[in-house]
C-alpha cells in the first residue's frame, strides 16, 4: 500500500516539530511519523531550565507535547509509527513504516535524534532522572556545590567533567583503562583541574541510593578492590549512537554513524533529503539547537520543493 506526500518528517523530538510547525505554516502539508520514542530525549528528562521562553523552567514531556500541539494546530498530519526502510534512490523517495506501508515523498526531513549510551546497570535506569543523567550540560545546574561523579574517558567526559568543575565541589572521573581516550589538551586540562578526581582502571560498580542518587560504588579492575564514593550526581559520558542505521546506504555518515550535513545547510549527500537535530550533531545536542536546525530543514526543504515545481 502506498501513499504520496509532499514532505515526509521522521521523528518527534524538538526538530522533528519544529521542521514541522515551519513546514506545515508554509503550506507543505508535512506528514511526520513520532518513531519509537515520541517526543525523543526529552521525555526522559525531567526539569528542563535552559530553553528560552520558559522562566519558571519545564519538565521535558510536558514541553514536548507543547511542541506536539504547535505542530497539530498548524496542520502537521503526526502520526504513530516507526521508519523501518527506505529507498533514496529516485524521487519521490520511499520509506517503509512498521515493516508494512510505503509512503512517497518529494522531501524528507530526518530528526531521529540519537540515544545516550548506558552502562546498562539496573541502579542506572532506576534512578535516571534523579541524579541519574546523560547530560551535564543539561542538569548540572541541579547539583551545585555538591560532589559529583562522571563516567567516561573521551572528549565528551573530558569536555563535561571540566563543566562540572566550575559547578560542583569535587568532580569524580571514572575511567576504565589506565589511559583517556580523550584529546591530549583535554587530558592535560582536566588533571590540572584540582577539583577533578581521576580513578583509573575503575567501573562503575553500583550507583547508591533509593529515591535518589547518594553515592556510586567503583571497582578497581586491577586490584579488586571496591570503594564507595558520597555523590549527590552521577552522569554517562560514554557517548551517543544517532539513530541512523537505516539510512546509511545512501546517505554519508560519519565514523560515529552521524548524518553529514553541508555545513550551515541541512542538506544531506542526497539532493532533497535533509537532516536536523541530534542524528547530525554531536557536538551541541540541546533542545535548542535541534529545534533551529528543524527550523532550517523546514526552509531549506521549501526551497528545494520551490525549485523543483513541486510546491
Amino acid at each position: 500500500m502506498n501513499e504520496k506526500v509532499s514532505c515526509l518528517i521522521i521523528g518527534s523530538g524538538p526538530a522533528g516539530y519544529t521542521a514541522a510547525i515551519y513546514a506545515a505554516r508554509a503550506n507543505m502539508k508535512p506528514v511526520l511519523y513520532q518513531g519509537i520514542q515520541p517526543g525523543g530525549q526529552l521525555t526522559i528528562t525531567t526539569e528542563v531550565e535552559n530553553y528560552p521562553g520558559y522562566p519558571e523552567g519545564i519538565q521535558g514531556p510536558e514541553m514536548m507535547i507543547h511542541f506536539e500541539k504547535q505542530a497539530a494546530r498548524m496542520g502537521t498530519d503526526i502520526r504513530y509509527g516507526l521508519a523501518t526502510k527506505v529507498d533514496f534512490s529516485s524521487r519521490p523517495f520511499k520509506v517503509e513504516i512498521d515493516e508494512e506501508k510505503w509512503i512517497e515523498a518529494d522531501a524528507v526531513i530526518i530528526s531521529t535524534g540519537a540515544a545516550a549510551k548506558w552502562l546498562g546497570i539496573p541502579s542506572e535506569q532506576k534512578l535516571n532522572g534523579h541524579g541519574v543523567s546523560a547530560c551535564a550540560v543539561c542538569d548540572g545546574f541541579f547539583f551545585k556545590g555538591k560532589e559529583a561523579a562522571i563516567v567516561g574517558a573521551g572528549d565528551t567526559a573530558a569536555e563535561e567533567a571540566l563543566y562540572l568543575s566550575k559547578i560542583c565541589s569535587t568532580v569524580h572521573m571514572i575511567v576504565r583503562k589506565d589511559v583517556m581516550r580523550a584529546s591530549k589538551v583535554m587530558q592535560e586540562r582536566v588533571l590540572a583541574t584540582p577539583n577533578i578526581k581521576v580513578y583509573w582502571n575503575s567501573e562503575t560498580d553500583e550507583i547508591l541510593g533509593e529515591e535518589k542518587v547518594t553515592g556510586v560504588r567503583i571497582l578497581n579492575n586491577q586490584t579488586n578492590v571496591k570503594t564507595e564514593i558520597p555523590v549527590s550526581a552521577f552522569f554517562v559520558a560514554i557517548g551517543h549512537k544517532p539513530n541512523s542505521d537505516i539510512f546509511k546506504d545512501y546517505l554519508t555518515l560519519d565514523d560515529a554513524g552521524y548524518i553529514v550535513t553541508t555545513p550551515g545547510t541541512s542538506k544531506t549527500n542526497i539532493e532533497g533529503v535533509f537532516a536536523a537535530g541530534d542524528v547530525q550533531d554531536k557536538i551541541y545536542r540541546q533542545a535548542v539547537t535541534a529545534a533551529g536546525s528543524g527550523c532550517m530543514a523546514a526552509l531549506d526543504a521549501e526551497r528545494f520543493l520551490s525549485e523543483k515545481g513541486l510546491h
